[in-house]
């Protein structure tokens, strides 16, 4: 699959790992049960440690290891499943994280821009055709009424003159 980030495609530095085993060297992506099983030794590494999050998990979970990772990437396995909307926000906005944060699985160009608005910045996109409309959804609009953990300047804060 193709990984977008800033409406085009790049390579993907990270390996993903299974839930056992050794791991390659370079950038890996473990599932969250082994990064919360091997957490200590897993941050230990000298490459870039990532983690893959069920829609289903708490991610405040995250919250000790969160300094030491450098992705986080959450499912969503269907389109009408909000739950990871919620947990980019909790990760964004109350636990500061900082590092890249993926969308997974049933992405829509449809949206996108409500992933980045919550806080993603990149995409596992299935189909290399969407990848335009994928960039033309994220410059349509530039201000927004609601403020969100992605930076973007809000209708009340440019009247007050602080964007």
């Amino acid at each position: 699959m193709p990984l977008v980030k800033n409406g085009a495609v790049v390579p993907d530095p990270f390996t993903v790992v299974e839930a056992e085993g050794p791991l390659p060297e370079g950038a890996v992506t473990v599932p969250l049960a082994r990064l919360l099983a091997e957490g200590a030794d897993l941050a230990g590494r000298n490459s870039p440690l990532g983690v893959a999050v069920p829609n289903t998990a708490d991610v405040r979970e995250l919250a000790p290891h969160l300094p030491h990772l450098s992705l986080v990437v959450l499912d969503f396995p269907k389109f009408r499943d909000g739950r990871a909307y919620s947990q980019a926000r909790l990760l964004r906005e109350r636990l500061g994280f900082t590092g890249e944060l993926r969308a997974r699985g049933n992405v829509l160009r449809d949206q996108v821009l409500f992933m980045v608005r919550c806080g993603f910045d990149a995409f596992e996109i299935e189909k290399a055709d969407d990848i335009p409309a994928f960039a033309k959804a994220l410059a349509t609009y530039s201000i927004f009424y609601q403020p969100t953990g992605d930076g973007r300047p809000t209708v009340a804060s440019l009247r007050a003159g602080h964007a």
